[in-house]
């Protein structure tokens, strides 16, 4: 057992006292142990989402350990910063249709973009984050690139050389309470058309729950 690293983020033995406290390395191993169980598909992006927020809130070693203590444990070898997911991905396009990644996709900590003249759209509301930070390396040409943010979620643009293109960032609603799950740094080139940062739009369900109420007839 000394190969592996328990549901709780330590090393197997004896628990540890209820009251101790945890400090910023305990937190960050029980994220990563969740991290790398939402790449191997046992935890969805929903409770990805909610475990993560409870790890990175919690005061005591006994908050972390129901956080994992239904998920295999992690082998020792797998340090803060590594998992199992991929490192890299690389998406080609030329004058081919629309090249989106939605749903429950898997985030890798680096993506290519070598597009030209094809709508690109990356959107992150469902993904699976295993890694703390994704660096996108753009180059691309024509249409439009679009990342679908979520609360929680910041893009980082200052890397991003623009050539005759637009961008557009819109921020999602601020959430205080949200821990940071992502990072995205665009990095290169994009020319010509527009890159978009936005959060998803409302359904119809929450467009009408926002209309005016003072719009209803009186008496």
């Amino acid at each position: 057992m000394s190969g592996e690293i328990s549901p709780a983020g330590k090393h197997s033995g004896p628990g540890s006292p209820p009251g101790l406290r945890a400090s910023h390395a305990d937190r960050d191993r029980v994220a990563d142990v969740l991290r790398i169980a939402a790449g191997d598909g046992l935890l969805s992006a929903e409770e990805l989402d909610e475990r993560l927020e409870a790890a990175l809130t919690a005061r005591l070693l006994s908050e972390l350990t129901p956080l994992t203590a239904d998920l295999p444990p992690v082998p020792a070898t797998v340090g803060a910063a590594g998992t199992q997911a991929k490192e890299m991905v690389r998406i080609e396009g030329v004058h081919s249709g629309a090249i989106e990644r939605t749903g429950h996709w898997v985030v890798p900590r680096r993506l290519e973009l070598a597009v030209t003249y094809c709508e690109v759209t990356l959107d992150f509301t469902d993904a699976v984050i295993t890694h703390d930070t994704l660096r996108i390396e753009v180059g691309m040409t024509g249409k439009t690139l679009t990342l679908v943010t979520r609360p929680g979620i910041v893009v980082d643009t200052d890397g991003l050389q623009l050539v005759h293109s637009k961008l557009k960032y819109r921020q999602a609603p601020a959430n205080p309470d949200a821990p940071l799950t992502l990072r995205v740094e665009l990095a290169g080139q994009k020319a010509h058309g527009r890159v978009v940062v936005r959060p998803p739009r409302r359904t119809f369900g929450q467009w009408l729950l926002r209309r005016p109420t003072s719009l209803s007839t009186g008496a």
